[in-house]
């Protein structure tokens, strides 16, 4: 009996699972404070395609990595590979901290959409229930994926017909200042709405063709992604303006008030609803499995890393990460939430680049160029999540000087 998995999918399919990964709750809810950063509509679409850059120059690097080390744990495997065991630690550090962030904008998006106004309380309830679910082992399948993106395109599509058939506001969509720093805070932002992208390339073991397909299906998928965002993005400035959309808790449902599309208003709400509850449950599953992974090395307690014997399932941890994101979705705000995980995230790709510049060969640029970007968005996200995130980030060198004498020795 082979343990490999079957290479069954070709460029399309790796595509459909790219867009499946990015096209989420992250546009619902990061148009606002990015616009808000940006300060004008034209910052706000540069930032977008400098977001994409970025997520391009990561997502390659992955993609490079995982063909060299196939086992599952991405940075926190790579970067311990790579650049030795604290910067492996520091990835997974990081992507805990970060997704853990992104769970609680997500479970809020929910809420601001659903209950304005009672945004903590219904992803409070949202990050409860879904954490249930992930507990007794329910996971989104390829074809609820699929279902998922379908509508949350179809709601995107709705919102941008009726935006440009309105012609709202008619203010200057390209127009405005562009200032530099304002264009590197939105593009931080803005990089919440493609997290996930990297997904394509996990797939090395199940595509035709790895070495050709990954490097098509990557720019495919971002560039399909950034056409739909940008089209949004116009689509809400033009309805709303910039200044109006940065104050915007719930931009889509907005643009449809706005353009006179009540009528849309439901269905935008139970799309971003849907799209948020998806991605929750992608995120939960995510952060659980890194947090069993650095248990089981010695990076965190033990007593995170029992499997239930019924269902199979690191239910510890998820019942922890699920702890963790209500207390954290019940004292912030998503603006707030949006910025940490970004934060926490880039460093995670930031420790991906430098892992992929060890690796030599043409593409040493590729990762020079996605290691300085998100080293400049992370840096300029609004102070108070460099400060939380660099206060995270401290405490867990902290917790790895004290662990480190205990934990698993890097596999040789």
């Amino acid at each position: 009996m082979t343990s490999e998995l079957r290479r069954t999918l070709g460029v399309f399919d790796a595509v459909v699972i790219g867009l499946g990964s990015m096209i989420g709750a992250g546009i619902f809810v990061a148009l606002g404070p990015a616009a808000g950063a940006a300060g004008s509509g034209a910052g706000l679409l540069w930032a977008l395609g400098l977001a994409a850059v970025v997520a391009y120059c990561n997502a390659m690097a992955s993609a490079r990595l995982a063909a060299r080390y196939p086992a599952s744990g991405g940075t926190y495997v790579y970067g311990r590979e790579r650049l030795g065991s604290f910067w492996g630690y520091l990835a997974g550090w990081a992507f805990v901290v970060g997704k853990t962030a992104s769970c609680a904008a997500m479970a809020l998006t929910v809420g601001a959409y659903l209950w304005p106004g009672r945004e903590q309380l219904v992803a409070v309830a949202a990050v409860v229930a879904l954490t249930a679910v992930n507990y007794v082992g329910v996971q989104k399948s390829v074809l609820l994926t699929r279902i998922l993106v379908a509508l949350v395109l179809a709601v995107l599509a709705g919102v941008v017909a009726v935006s440009f058939k309105a012609g709202g506001t008619g203010l200057p969509v390209f127009g405005g200042e562009v200032a530099a720093g304002g264009v590197l805070q939105a593009a931080g932002l803005l990089f919440f709405a493609f997290a996930g992208y990297a997904r394509i390339a996990t797939l090395g073991e199940e595509v035709r063709d790895p070495a050709r397909t990954i490097p098509r299906a990557v720019p495919l998928a971002l560039g399909i992604a950034l056409a739909v965002y940008g089209l949004v993005a116009v689509g809400t400035l033009v309805s709303l303006g910039p200044a109006a959309l940065a104050h915007s808790p719930a931009p889509l449902t907005d643009t449809a008030r706005a353009s006179g599309a009540d009528w849309l208003v439901p269905l935008v709400t139970v799309g971003a609803a849907v799209a948020a509850l998806g991605s929750l449950l992608s995120l939960v599953l995510g952060v659980s499995r890194t947090t069993l992974a650095m248990a089981r090395d010695g990076y965190l307690p033990a007593g995170l890393t029992p499997v239930h014997p019924r269902f199979q399932v690191p239910h510890r941890a998820e019942l922890a990460v699920g702890a963790v994101v209500a207390v954290v979705a019940a004292t912030v705000d998503v603006r707030g939430a949006i910025g940490f995980s970004s934060f926490g995230v880039l460093v995670y790709y930031g420790i991906a680049n430098a892992s992929a510049w060890t690796l030599g060969g043409r593409n040493r640029l590729l990762a020079a160029l996605g290691l300085a970007g998100c080293g400049s968005l992370a840096f300029a996200l609004p102070p108070g999540a460099v400060l939380a995130g660099s206060g995270v980030l401290a405490a867990g060198v902290v917790a790895w000087a004290v662990t480190r004498d205990r934990a698993a020795p890097p596999t040789p």
